[in-house]
């Protein structure tokens, strides 16, 4: 009643708090420790799984840009020519290498990804760089690629500065591609960017799959050699996209 009614014990409550303080700052520190510990503090495999996310998030987005230049130069060159149903992809699926060729000889992979999740037979495969190849066996749970490296494999591919079209060819080289039947007059430089043609209804217009970095002349032959190298890392990506295209009445090819 006294302290209620007087100012007398002013001086000791302004003591006695400044006494309580280290005890409330103590009180405190559990708590604080634990939002430190929650904010800061993450479990390895926690980092793991959201490191695996996010680089699965940068494959998917960076396949979904590839054709951005593409569809620029189009657009501006060809606007009237262009077929829009034929540039949309209906849908990607994610996909992991689980096992590689073990001959040299062969370029082939194997993914996780099989008939139970709407692969099929020539199905396309890129990678965030560029075209890696297509689906040559399925089975109910992985499948194997053909890379487009495989000396078996042959792609129609057009130039992007200008539209001139050729064929990629497969050399059992990781880094290299060759251009058949390349005519001296063709007007292909180096740096030269291809794409995919769409032309044969295997793959779909518009995705990169490498760049001119040799032409050379042969001696006594009516063509000339022309090297490319790829766009995709065919011997390092570990993550890939499964395209599902669409044909001409809007519906997928596979049979989901």
């Amino acid at each position: 009643m006294v302290d209620q009614s007087t100012d007398w014990f002013k001086p000791a409550r302004v003591v006695i708090d400044q006494l309580m303080r280290p005890l409330y700052w103590l009180t405190t520190i559990p708590g604080n420790v634990l939002e430190w510990g929650e904010d800061n503090l993450v479990g390895k495999s926690e980092l793991i799984e959201k490191n695996e996310q996010l680089k699965q998030e940068i494959v998917i987005y960076r396949g979904r840009l590839q054709r951005l230049s593409e569809l620029a130069t189009e657009n501006l060159r060809l606007m009237q020519l262009l077929n829009a149903s034929e540039l949309l992809v209906d849908r990607i699926l994610l996909t992991k290498v689980i096992g590689i060729s073990p001959t040299i000889q062969r370029h082939t992979i194997t993914i996780d990804k099989g008939a139970q999740n709407g692969a099929y037979v020539g199905q396309p495969v890129l990678d965030s760089e560029g075209l890696m190849g297509q689906l040559i066996r399925v089975y109910d749970h992985h499948s194997v690629v053909l890379l487009i490296t495989d000396a078996r494999h042959a792609l129609p591919v057009k130039v992007l500065r200008n539209g001139v079209r050729s064929i990629a060819e497969g050399r059992a080289d990781y880094q290299r591609l060759t251009l058949r039947h390349v005519s001296p007059t063709a007007d292909i430089k180096l740096g030269d960017q291809l794409l995919s043609s769409g032309l044969g209804g295997r793959y779909p217009a518009g995705y990169p799959v490498g760049k001119v970095v040799k032409i050379q002349d042969i001696t006594g032959s009516v063509f000339m050699s022309v090297e490319v190298a790829p766009s995709a890392l065919l011997d390092r990506s570990s993550h890939l996209l499964l395209v599902f295209t669409m044909d001409q009445n809007g519906r997928s090819k596979n049979k989901l």
